[in-house]
């Protein structure tokens, strides 16, 4: 086991009777861009400030190395964290918020001149090291902070939501900055969001967490394109959701989804099924093609559905359409497209899918399906 590798043991906690973090079993690599990601409240917090030593967990081990850090107080932790507030100390300048632990430990001045100095550049600082926090933006200000965090050598930084209190333009350039920061330092990141777009954009690997449980741990692509269940579905990114019997099975390959709106739909099983069997699956509005007439299609069945349009917003690089499935408002679905067409409100269009329209099981079941047209590929 590498020296700064995480691995987290059957760790739990509860506060006041309520389960927070229900045995939780995690290994982040050495030098690994890791994210926790999940909605408020679903423990990721706390499991955060158990790796800092900020929290004590009721039974578990925390490793770090080959070390078990769980009695260890904050400082004995080659752990540094990063918080959503950035706690600078007003009446110091940006130079002196970074020298300050070098100062504490009374390192020689020429050193502290020097590592300072390296950790501005790293952060693009070097205008401003003689300012104080509230002459800085909140981008800068949290700069500061991660350069503060870094100038101690830690062998994992933790960043518990840091970009949350800033605006979107400036949170996906200091995004961007944090990425870059960490390829340059090597050391391990352990970030903690709720904004699926930065999880999937940043990280090595995710960890999607709900009700204290972790759900999934994989690539972004992983995540996304093969959740394990329909809340890690429905949480990355838009779906479309719809149940249905399964009514037949077509050569062990392929079977048939009787939905009472939608018809007959053909999936690609990823695991055996049989006749009877009710299933939730789920569609990506970007999976969806939309038009004004039928596709010409080389095979045989395509899934093709009629719609009609019922509401289209244009956000620029992508519009998003929201249609009834035959015309029955009970049902709406979301179809996303880079490049615009234009609709009139409930004229009849279609949509269909192919092979690349992925669909999934509730995991529930335990299945996870994919869509396609009725030819095998």
């Amino acid at each position: 086991m590498k020296k700064n590798d995480i691995r987290i043991e059957n760790l739990n906690k509860s506060f006041d009777g309520e389960k927070v973090l229900n045995n939780i079993n995690l290994t982040i690599d050495d030098g690994e861009f890791f994210t926790i990601l999940g909605p408020s409240g679903c423990g990721k917090t706390t499991l955060l400030r158990m790796i800092a030593g900020f929290i004590s967990p009721d039974s578990g081990a925390i490793y770090l190395g080959d070390k078990n850090i769980v009695n260890l107080p904050p400082n004995k932790r080659n752990v540094n964290t990063i918080f959503q507030k950035y706690a600078l100390f007003p009446h110091l300048t940006v130079y002196e918020n970074i020298a300050f632990t070098m100062r504490i430990k009374r390192l020689p001045e020429n050193m502290i001149k020097s590592e300072v100095s390296k950790y501005i550049d790293l952060v693009g600082l070097q205008d401003h090291i003689n300012k104080k926090p509230n002459q800085l933006s909140g981008g800068q200000q949290q700069r500061v902070s991660i350069a503060r965090a870094l100038i101690n050598k830690p062998g994992v930084l933790l960043l518990d939501e840091p970009l949350s209190a800033l605006d979107a333009k400036l949170r996906q350039n200091l995004l961007i900055e944090l990425d870059n920061i960490h390829d340059e330092v090597g050391i391990t990141f352990i970030f903690i969001t709720h904004d699926q777009q930065e999880a999937l954009s940043i990280s090595d690997r995710i960890a999607v967490m709900n009700k204290g449980n972790i759900l999934q741990v994989g690539t972004p692509a992983e995540v996304y394109e093969a959740p394990v269940n329909s809340f890690v579905a429905d949480f990355l990114g838009d779906n479309n959701f719809f149940e249905g019997e399964i009514i037949s099975i077509i050569d062990d390959t392929f079977a048939k989804l009787k939905n009472p709106i939608l018809g007959e739909i053909t999936i690609e099983m990823d695991k055996k099924i049989k006749i009877g069997d009710y299933v939730r699956v789920s569609i990506r509005p970007e999976k969806l093609k939309l038009s004004k007439v039928k596709p010409v299609h080389s095979i045989k069945n395509p899934n093709i559905l009629k719609v009609y349009v019922h509401e289209v917003i244009y956000s620029g690089f992508q519009s998003k359409y929201f249609v009834w499935i035959n015309n029955n408002k009970e049902m709406p679905f979301k179809i996303f497209k880079q490049h615009a067409i234009y609709f009139d409100e409930e004229d009849e269009e279609v949509v269909w899918w192919d092979e690349e329209a992925y669909i999934y099981w509730d995991a529930d079941d335990g299945f996870l399906v994919e869509v396609i047209q009725d030819e095998a590929r």
